[in-house]
């Protein structure tokens, strides 16, 4: 029984995708060069059977329903139009929402990397003053190693003037 009920839901879903295409092909055509051309002969055709002895009455009367009729399926035609570009304007409404959603995401990551690289340039600044203090540390040391040698030389040479 699903599977009955699933092959008419598919079966409806390909009559209306088979319709929907009769009805877009037919908006496409009814907007070319080749219909206006076909609808100038039609309607040029219908004056030329009044005067070619057609009652003019009965003549005028098709004419009229044909145009009426014309009429009819064109403003379906064009309302179908109105509600596909309205359905596509919404896709793109989505997107765009959606686009501007990823950007701000973006820029909240701009924003951190941001944050980070500023935490990062004051690491930098704190090694290279860390580094600087050291390297004074470390020069001030040698030079006391240096005055320490100097001076037990100088201690060493004054025990030797002594003895």
């Amino acid at each position: 029984m699903l599977l009955a009920l699933l092959r008419e839901l598919n079966t409806e879903n390909m009559k209306k995708d088979f319709l929907e295409q009769i009805a877009q092909a037919s908006a496409k055509w009814i907007g070319s060069t080749t219909s206006l051309v076909l609808h100038t002969i039609l309607f040029a055709s219908f004056f030329l059977a009044g005067f070619f002895g057609f009652a003019w009455n009965t003549v005028l009367l098709v004419l009229t329903t044909v145009v009426s009729l014309e009429a009819i399926y064109l403003s379906i035609f064009i309302q179908m139009s109105v509600n596909r570009n309205t359905e596509s304007l919404l896709e793109v409404e989505e997107d765009i929402g959606e686009i501007q959603e990823d950007i701000d995401e973006i820029q909240e990551d701009v924003d951190e990397i941001q944050i980070d690289v500023d935490e990062i340039q004051e690491d930098v600044v704190e090694m290279t003053e860390e580094e600087t203090h050291s390297v004074l540390e470390l020069k001030t040391l040698e030079h006391i190693e240096e005055t320490l040698l100097k001076l037990q030389e100088d201690v060493t040479a004054l025990k030797k003037n002594k003895q």
